[in-house]
């Protein structure tokens, strides 16, 4: 199923000795660059009526113009699911996530999926791309998301990511007593041996992580991070990879280990504890239609507070100096 798109510009005396692909990117400002380079290969965009390249200049005063078709979202299912909106508005949502939650369709999750939750709750985000999905996160993965509800808007917020204008703060516990703060600057890519995970590689993608400690336990830390880079796995590959993996995370946590001297009701509670301690607590963005900057904060889930309280209580019953 396909949406039609017709479009018209005139090439101003600004743009005289611009590439084709720069101009539209300007007189088009709703759709990526992306998506404008498409059509231009494919031929969907015409200057005078003929097919021009990427980089040929422009001499001004040329008609643009785009006939092209925008696929719609109809191979996935629309299933009714209880969404955690925390704002929403005519261009956007802002979804509170829960443990559990696929984001996109994948094998094994064909119709279970938030996409799926979010063309039932609003069908005409079927017109946008992956139904304005901007971000995701892992399915253990507790937090806040931004979904685009239009193309425009959508164009904004995928700028905003490539940019890093977009601020995106998590909370996790690690193993091990961290002695304070730091930044990981280490690349990441497919690992050579598990292609399901992601490891820092030396040719890697840029990946930063800036991270400080909230509380110290007797064998554990509560941390604040931030992203500047969103790589997949990013914060739980980072922290393994200086040594303090997140907990209950399967895919990257190593040997799990109890500390010596735990309670019963504390050792149960990191033995079941079966997805990695991560939540995304804060994000900020630029409205993509008004401008303006807006933010949101969201509790712990009750999962990792019990799990922070249970880690809290260990340290002074030890007496440890938080």
């Amino acid at each position: 199923m396909t949406d039609k798109v017709q479009l018209t510009a005139t090439v101003t005396d600004a743009m005289v000795g611009k590439r084709l692909d720069q101009a539209v990117a300007e007189l088009f400002p709703d759709y990526s660059r992306s998506r404008l380079q498409g059509w231009i290969k494919d031929g969907a965009l015409t200057v005078d009526g003929a097919v021009k390249r990427p980089r040929d200049k422009l001499l001004g005063g040329e008609e643009i113009v785009i006939s092209a078709e925008l696929e719609v979202i109809d191979q996935y299912k629309a299933v009714e699911m209880d969404l955690n909106i925390v704002y929403e508005d005519d261009d956007i949502l802002v979804i509170n996530k829960p443990a559990g939650l696929v984001v996109h369709p994948a094998a094994g999750h064909w119709d279970d999926t938030l996409l799926n939750g979010l063309l039932h709750y609003c069908p005409d985000i079927a017109q946008v791309p992956r139904a304005g999905i901007v971000h995701r996160l892992d399915m253990d993965t507790t937090g806040l998301m931004v979904v685009a509800k239009t193309i425009q808007a959508q164009t904004e917020l995928v700028e905003q990511l490539q940019e890093r204008t977009m601020g995106r703060e998590y909370e996790a516990v690690v193993n091990g007593v961290m002695t304070g703060g730091g930044t990981v600057d280490e690349p990441m890519g497919r690992h050579s041996r598990n292609r399901q995970k992601m490891a820092v590689v030396g040719l890697g993608k840029e990946a930063v992580t800036h991270y400080r400690v909230l509380n110290k336990f007797r064998a554990h830390t509560h941390i604040r991070l931030k992203l500047e880079t969103g790589r997949t796995h990013q914060i739980r590959v980072h922290m393994s990879y200086i040594n303090y993996p997140l907990v209950g995370d399967q895919l990257y946590g190593g040997r799990f280990r109890l500390p010596k001297g735990i309670s019963p009701n504390l050792q149960g509670q990191l033995k079941d504890f079966q997805r990695q301690a991560l939540h995304a607590k804060r994000l900020e963005i630029w409205h993509p239609a008004t401008g303006e900057p807006m933010a949101w904060e969201v509790d712990l889930p009750e999962d990792m507070q019990k799990l922070i309280d249970g880690l809290s209580a260990d340290a002074e019953y030890h007496e440890i100096d938080l």
